[in-house]
């Protein structure tokens, strides 16, 4: 992002930061602390093909606030111009494109958030 203004940072590191904190929310869910019409409680992924039980399903949304801790962190870094943040975005939205894509029927607007930051990624790159 070197060659973007400051405020195309501010709106990148928003927009990671946003998709983070989303990720947060299947922890409410899946440890049945909150309700939500769009993200209903369940113990399958992969649209029902693969039960985890109640257990799994607590493991799998550990793991997707993992994720999203890693989007918040990336997004700091991206404002302070660490060094090694656009590995850490790379990482943390490959896990998140596993976990979103094992989500599918509630997630499938976070894999399209995932796939964009990793044309962004890639863009950046190759600019």
């Amino acid at each position: 992002m070197a060659r973007y203004s400051r405020y195309g940072r501010y709106v990148a590191a928003f927009a990671i930061g946003v998709h983070g904190l989303i990720h947060f929310l299947g922890i409410g869910v899946y440890f049945e602390l909150a309700e939500f019409a769009d993200l209903p409680y369940k113990t399958t992924l992969a649209g029902g093909a693969i039960d985890v039980g109640s257990v799994g399903i607590r493991i799998f949304a550990v793991a997707t606030a993992v994720a999203g801790f890693g989007f918040v962190v990336a997004a700091v870094a991206l404002l302070g111009n660490w060094r090694r943040w656009r590995q850490l975005l790379l990482a943390v939205t490959l896990l998140s494109v596993v976990l979103t894509a094992l989500d599918w029927t509630v997630a499938s607007m976070g894999v399209l958030a995932n796939l964009a930051i990793l044309f962004a990624l890639l863009a950046e790159r190759y600019a």
